[in-house]
């Protein structure tokens, strides 16, 4: 009777598969730690705290309103006119991991940002908050300025020379100190602004001696400044510092929130409270943007997670800085209506329109460029 011997196996080694096995689970264990703890060089900007103009907030330990007016009439207000805000995960010395920069990549609603682009190299923390809380200030002033200027107010305004740059145009000419009178024949001391000094300087043109009437130590002195030409734009290589004297007494108060993003929602709410009417008709509306004493409307950082945040917080309307536009457009959240203003004068009209349920499509919206 034949007998049947199966073929030989070949040899395997023992363990060989298995070990193979757990040296990936460890690799993966490893990595997943890694990504878990290990800092990154990012940091992580996502929708922050949302505060209503016309409303209330708390500022050093107590509930007080945002905006006080003393010495005018005040108005009923409903609805909201939100200012918006950007949190920051991290900051120069802690810094989010790698597994929350991935979650924050697929987010919508956060953007990860080297952390240079928020603390440049050689400034701290401490720095970084104190310029913001000075941008915060000077935005307040000018956000007065623009409203009551809207209103039909002369504010007096006093333009100084704060610094003047190291071999720049006006050095060995003006002066710190300097209050700047006239532009060009262009008056600076009734609603005067940076702006405005800006937009003449830059009419001027570079190449072109500019003539400045400044008052020094008392006397007023005539100087001519050639301004030169930096990324196609005509300065005068000067800072200056703007100070207002308003009719009546408007306090903004609003705390551990820096920069200046937030002028266009106090202008908005300073006209809300001191005209009749509601100027958003009562409607839920959110914004941002700077604001110039002279109404300009100007970019802000942080847009997309700001239309979240107004989204989150209830907003049906949202008025965006024209010039943020091209970040605006792709990333509007369901359920909010975006129009694009460059002027204080643009997001009043919108407002009204909303309010008057007038006709919203002929409002500027945002598109791509």
């Amino acid at each position: 009777m034949a007998v049947f011997t199966p073929p030989a196996r070949p040899a395997v080694r023992p363990g060989r598969g298995g070990a193979v096995g757990w040296t990936l689970l460890v690799v993966a264990l490893v990595a997943g730690l890694v990504l878990t703890f290990l800092p990154s060089p990012y940091l992580i900007e996502q929708p922050g705290p949302v505060f209503d103009t016309l409303g209330a907030a708390e500022y050093e330990g107590q509930d007080e309103p945002l905006i006080t007016v003393d010495g005018h009439e005040t108005y009923p207000t409903a609805g909201t006119l939100d200012l918006l805000t950007v949190s920051v995960q991290g900051n120069e010395s802690v810094r989010p991991s790698w597994i929350d920069v991935v979650r924050a990549w697929f987010s919508p609603s956060r953007a990860v940002v080297p952390v240079e682009a928020i603390y440049p190299s050689g400034v701290t923390n401490e720095q970084v908050d104190e310029q913001n809380a000075v941008d915060m200030q000077n935005s307040q002033k000018s956000a007065v300025a623009a409203a009551l200027i809207h209103e039909g107010y002369d504010v007096p305004s006093s333009v100084t020379v704060s610094q003047v740059q190291a071999d720049g145009p006006s050095e060995g000419v003006l002066q710190e100190g300097d209050v700047v009178v006239s532009v060009n024949g262009t008056d600076l001391t009734t609603n005067g602004d940076v702006d405005v000094l800006r937009g003449v300087v830059a009419d001027n043109g570079a190449a072109t001696p500019a003539t400045l009437v400044v008052e020094r130590a008392g006397t007023r002195v005539t100087e001519e400044v050639t301004p030169e030409e930096v990324q196609q734009t005509a300065l005068l290589g000067v800072g200056v510092s703007v100070d207002y004297t308003f009719p009546f007494d408007v306090t903004l108060r609003l705390d551990k929130v820096g920069g200046p993003s937030a002028g266009m929602m106090f202008a908005l709410g300073i006209i809300d409270k001191t005209t009749p009417g509601e100027l958003n008709g009562g409607e839920q509306v959110a914004g941002t943007g700077t604001i110039t004493a002279s109404g300009t409307v100007g970019a802000i950082g942080g847009i997309r997670q700001k239309l979240y945040g107004a989204r989150d917080a209830g907003a049906t309307v949202f008025l965006a800085p024209e010039s943020n536009c091209d970040e605006v457009v792709g990333h509007v959240p369901d359920g909010l209506d975006v129009y694009a203003v460059g002027t204080l004068d643009d997001a009043v009209t919108a407002l009204e329109t909303v309010a008057s349920d007038g006709d919203v499509a002929a409002l500027p919206t945002c598109t791509a460029s």
